[in-house]
């Protein structure tokens, strides 16, 4: 399905890169794209939160901030779909020039700060998406906020009722002091607050929901240890791991390598890659992990499957590979699956990160 892309790939790149992923939107809202089935093979069912996934490749936050086009995007073959950032109100994020592909190391730099068009906006769309995909809704906070902990409590509140999971993410570098709710005080005073406004919700008779946590990969041994104990004692489901890093490794080529901002794609793949295992190990394998960061192939993908993640996510990856990676990808996995006699997609997470 991705066989034109190569042509067209370098017609997109001759555009600014905010001004392709407008047009990319545009497209998608305009139906120009051939939809493909997302049950491309039965080993990649699997069941997780009481959810039904078809296959385990999910669009990252970040393409679709406003849920515009996630019809569109069902489309595309991904397993699940997470709109977002959305915080509770609408802002601009950061001035632009804000995202910069490094072509040389395939990655992105992107300097965003939750650009979006707020809850009401996304309640809305959300309220109106297709029902036969998994979509969650991704949280941020307002970059002025006098209480971000208040926003992602707001945040859930309005789109819960009307998305499958919700994922609280912390973990942005775009927004001046996000990434300090990763702190072991912070962070149970955040989940204590989300877990207390889902039982609140459920008592109006809203059916249970995923409560996802997103964290940074630029994280210290501590850090780490302090999230799994606290993910542990705390009412929530799940880790989505990695976001975007500030660092920037030594291979990096690119002119733009210098560009303030986090850093997604090839680069930052063995970075997420390890923290996934050592997230895997501190949770004991308790808390289904959904991998992201780096992931451009079936091999990339299966390695996070067997180091523990459940799930994946990508999104730099489409930029490189063309909007149909996700079935490139999953059908690949199937095949490295059963070549190695996995039966289904569950026996073969964490094989090599043992607890």
């Amino acid at each position: 399905m991705n066989s034109f892309y190569p042509i067209i790939r370098p017609l997109l790149f001759m555009l600014d890169a905010e001004k392709a992923h407008n047009l990319s939107i545009r497209a998608l809202k305009n139906g120009l794209l051939p939809r493909v089935d997302n049950d491309i093979d039965p080993i990649l069912s699997t069941e997780l939160f009481g959810l039904r996934f078809p296959n385990p490749v999910g669009l990252a936050a970040g393409y679709d901030k406003n849920a515009e086009v996630l019809s569109g995007l069902a489309g595309l073959g991904f397993g699940f779909l997470e709109t977002g950032s959305v915080t509770p109100r609408p802002q601009p994020g950061n001035p632009r020039p804000r995202i910069f592909r490094l072509r040389t190391d395939n990655a992105v730099i992107n300097r965003l700060g939750f650009n979006n068009k707020g809850l009401d906006v996304a309640a809305c769309n959300l309220a109106a998406r297709p029902k036969h995909i998994i979509v969650g809704a991704n949280l941020g906070a307002n970059k002025d906020s006098s209480d971000r902990i208040a926003d992602y409590v707001e945040g859930m509140e309005r789109l819960a009722p009307v998305a499958d999971y919700v994922t609280v993410n912390i973990s942005s570098p775009n927004t001046p002091g996000l990434r300090a709710l990763q702190g072991k005080a912070e962070l149970q005073d955040l989940l204590g607050r989300i877990g207390e406004k889902r039982r609140d919700i459920m008592a109006e008779g809203v059916a249970y929901f995923p409560i996802l946590l997103k964290i940074a990969p630029d994280l210290t041994d501590a850090d780490k240890s302090d999230i799994a104990a606290t993910v542990l004692e705390m009412d929530i489901d799940g880790l989505i791991i990695s976001n975007t890093t500030i660092t920037r490794p030594a291979s990096l080529r690119d002119p733009q390598k210098s560009e303030v901002g986090g850093l997604s794609g090839q680069p930052l793949k063995p970075i997420s890659l390890n923290v996934l295992k050592e997230m895997y190990r501190a949770t004991q394998g308790r808390k289904p992990i959904v991998g992201v960061g780096g992931i451009q192939s079936a091999e990339d993908a299966y390695a996070r499957i067997r180091a523990g993640a459940s799930l994946l996510q990508l999104y730099t990856a489409m930029v490189y590979k063309g909007p149909y990676v996700a079935v490139e990808i999953a059908k690949g996995l199937a095949k490295l699956l059963r070549k190695d006699g996995f039966l289904n997609l569950q026996d073969a997470v964490g094989v090599d990160t043992p607890l």
